[in-house]
């Protein structure tokens, strides 16, 4: 059994993470689940069905049950996290028994939504299930004094959304949610190599054209990557070379969108909070937030401090699990 029978559980568009007290970050698997179409029979979850992406026989579909931040398909979800809970008691070297499980939700979910996550949590054996909003969440993980009363600004930038938020006395006092995340660059880097250069590539290739030479709008030295995808036009495997300047172009509307959402969190403001987040400046937080050149690009546009989260991608799951221990006054305060 968990010795603390406590959990926290990030349950995010691209990656699921799960946080013990005692351990920390005990589990880290993507969020894709390689499904028979015929039986409906899970195979494989996590890094082991992210590897069969795009090379699996007709009748086996590895899918992603989360979608912008919630469920998608419930029944999907509800094996993966069974997989999922399995895993990480393993990991922990126990067997997991009835514990008590926080989990975030973006802030704009429905209650619909906020249902059917707390309902795949429960299916899977959990006597206790909170839910805590993801911004909050991440500036618990990132060490920020949510209960206090001074503006902490958190922009969660994650698979499927981005959630910005302003975060006082442990509730969210101004938010705003777009759908616009890591899938979206994603996807703005596949249509652009299509449009450009008529070669198709996949989901994973775009993933590392961004991790490796994507940049957010601001002056950079131009570097270059060889790129393998399928001719469109003749049918056959070509090899082309990108450049960072075409990769920012790609993902530039993109983010002019995320910073439209940060501006309008900070115009909504109350005005005795505005002088702390001069002084206190921005978190950015989740995956997105390593983008290259972002922080900077940023800290130009809106001219107060922008920070990056120690671990920006464990952030929002370690700060489900710290949460637990004031977690009936973050639910007063959103109330």
């Amino acid at each position: 059994m968990w010795s603390s029978s406590q959990i926290g559980i990030d349950l995010g568009t691209a990656n699921i993470l799960v946080y013990s007290k005692e351990k920390g970050i005990i589990l880290n698997e993507p969020s894709v689940v390689a499904l028979n179409t015929e039986t409906r029979d899970v195979l494989a979850i996590g890094i082991e069905a992210k590897n069969m992406v795009g090379k699996t026989p007709a009748q086996i579909v590895a899918m992603r049950p989360l979608r912008d931040g919630v469920i998608a398909d419930f029944d999907v979800t509800a094996s993966l996290l069974k997989e999922i809970m399995r895993k990480a008691s393993k990991n922990m070297g126990m067997a997991v028994r009835k514990p008590t499980v926080v989990v975030c939700a973006p802030t704009g979910s429905t209650s619909v939504e906020r249902r059917a996550i707390l309902d795949a949590v429960r299916s899977c054996g959990a006597k206790q299930v909170h839910i805590i909003e993801e911004p909050v969440a991440a500036a618990i993980g990132a060490d920020l004094p949510v209960e206090e009363p001074t503006a902490n600004v958190v922009v969660d930038i994650g698979g499927g959304t981005t959630e910005v938020a302003i975060i006082s006395y442990g509730g969210v006092v101004s938010s705003n949610s777009v759908r616009v995340g890591g899938d979206k660059f994603d996807d703005a880097i596949i249509s652009y190599v299509r449009k450009q250069y008529n070669v198709l590539i996949g989901e994973r290739t775009a993933e590392q054209i961004k991790i490796d030479i994507g940049y957010a709008p601001i002056d950079h030295e131009t570097r270059t990557m060889e790129v393998r995808g399928r001719d469109l036009v003749n049918g056959l495997p070509k090899t082309i070379e990108l450049n960072s300047k075409e990769v920012q172009g790609a993902l530039s509307e993109l983010l002019w969108q995320l910073l439209e959402a940060l501006r309008s969190t900070l115009e909504d403001c109350p005005p005795e909070l505005s002088g702390d987040i001069v002084d206190r400046g921005v978190l950015l937080t989740g995956g997105g937030a390593m983008l290259n050149g972002l922080q900077d690009w940023i800290a130009n546009q809106i001219v107060v401090p922008v920070h990056v989260a120690p671990n920006p991608l464990e952030s929002v799951a370690i700060g489900t699990g710290r949460s637990l221990a004031f977690i009936d006054k973050l639910q007063k305060a959103t109330l």
